[in-house]
């Protein structure tokens, strides 16, 4: 039984979701710290000029956590989001079978910045057809924090391998996930690249999950192919 957690992240990048596609179940640790630092409120958009910043006005205190951060709708982010989307995305090949729906999710009803995060990226989930099981931390009787916690949550989920993004090799002790029963593997993902607009600006790597999904719809087995290509 293969298991990932991750931050519910903002429309987060294309490795986020390669991470959820090698899984049976995936976690969104929702109950964590939020941090202005993650991308938990913001992400990267292409424009004309290069690379532009879409962030989510929040109201919250130091140390709450993700399913407690309110996202302060009465600035109308909602509305700048989806009108700088459209200006640069109206273009694109996909953009009629993506734009109503993301449109639809954004002005939902949400009681925290972690279940908005939550339902836009379980609706890129399951249209890229991934065969995962998706839950949430809060909704699991764990307290403990940082390795021990996903430990705990793979034992709990009765899940034998753990695939971790790259960036937690820092502080995971691969003999601690063996004591408990459970391999730790590391994503393999690279970033690929694949069909953008405003070709004058290059190719920009790493962006929001939405830069690929306007430009190659929910085709995952391109994202298939072209890691194959680069091993």
């Amino acid at each position: 039984m293969l298991v990932a957690i991750h931050q519910p992240d903002y429309i987060p990048y294309l490795g986020y979701f390669y991470k959820i596609s090698k899984v049976d179940k995936f976690v969104f640790l929702d109950n964590c710290q939020y941090s202005n630092d993650n991308m938990h409120n913001w992400n990267r958009i292409k424009t004309p000029q290069g690379e532009l910043k879409l962030k989510i006005p929040v109201d919250y205190v130091f140390k709450d956590p993700i399913n407690s951060v309110r996202t302060r709708d009465e600035l109308s982010w909602k509305e700048k989001h989806l009108k700088t989307i459209q200006m640069n995305y109206s273009r694109s090949e996909y953009y009629l079978q993506v734009f109503p729906k993301l449109e639809e999710l954004l002005f939902g009803s949400y009681r925290n910045l972690a279940d908005l995060n939550i339902e836009i990226n379980s609706w890129i989930i399951r249209s890229f057809g991934f065969q995962v099981r998706l839950l949430k931390s809060s909704d699991m009787d764990i307290n403990s924090f940082s390795e021990k916690r996903v430990i705990d949550i793979c034992n709990l989920l009765g899940g034998d391998t753990y695939i971790s993004g790259n960036g937690a090799r820092a502080y995971q002790e691969e003999e601690n996930f063996k004591n408990r029963g459970i391999k730790l593997v590391y994503t393999d993902y690279r970033p690929i690249e694949y069909k953008q607009l405003w070709d004058k600006v290059g190719f920009l790597k790493n962006l929001s999950i939405l830069d690929f999904i306007f430009n190659c719809g929910f085709n995952w087995n391109y994202v298939i192919q072209m890691m194959k290509d680069l091993d």
